[in-house]
């Protein structure tokens, strides 16, 4: 199973950015997608997740500002963020909770996406 994230980059404070997050592989079922940020010096926390029902989570931080969603045709889940903060600078990593087909249920993380907010 491969968890491939695309769409960090630079931009300004008060722009967007959308990442991407496709999972492939020997996939039976994906109960919950979400993305997660680490920045330097501190813990990874949780930006936001969504179910396969579409139920969504989200960090204080980013309510308002961020979208989660997810195509579940094709494994893939996206997080749409507006009105970027400097503060919201770091390491996004795509994160899927599903069972592979004919296995375990587990935690997959992608490889990371840096998204830097800087004038």
């Amino acid at each position: 199973v491969q968890l491939v994230e695309s769409g960090g980059g630079l931009v300004q404070p008060g722009g967007s950015l959308r990442l991407s997050c496709a999972a492939s592989g020997s996939i039976f079922n994906i109960y919950a997608m979400g993305w997660y940020r680490q920045a330097p010096g501190k813990q990874r926390e949780l930006v936001a997740a969504i179910t396969s029902g579409v139920s969504t989570n989200y960090a204080d931080s980013v309510k308002g500002r961020f979208t989660i969603s997810r195509d579940n045709a094709k494994n893939t889940v996206y997080l749409q963020m507006d009105s970027l903060k400097p503060e919201d600078a770091a390491v996004y990593y795509c994160n899927a909770d599903l069972r592979v087909a004919g296995g375990r249920r587990g935690d997959y993380w992608g490889q990371g996406t840096q998204v830097t907010v800087s004038s």
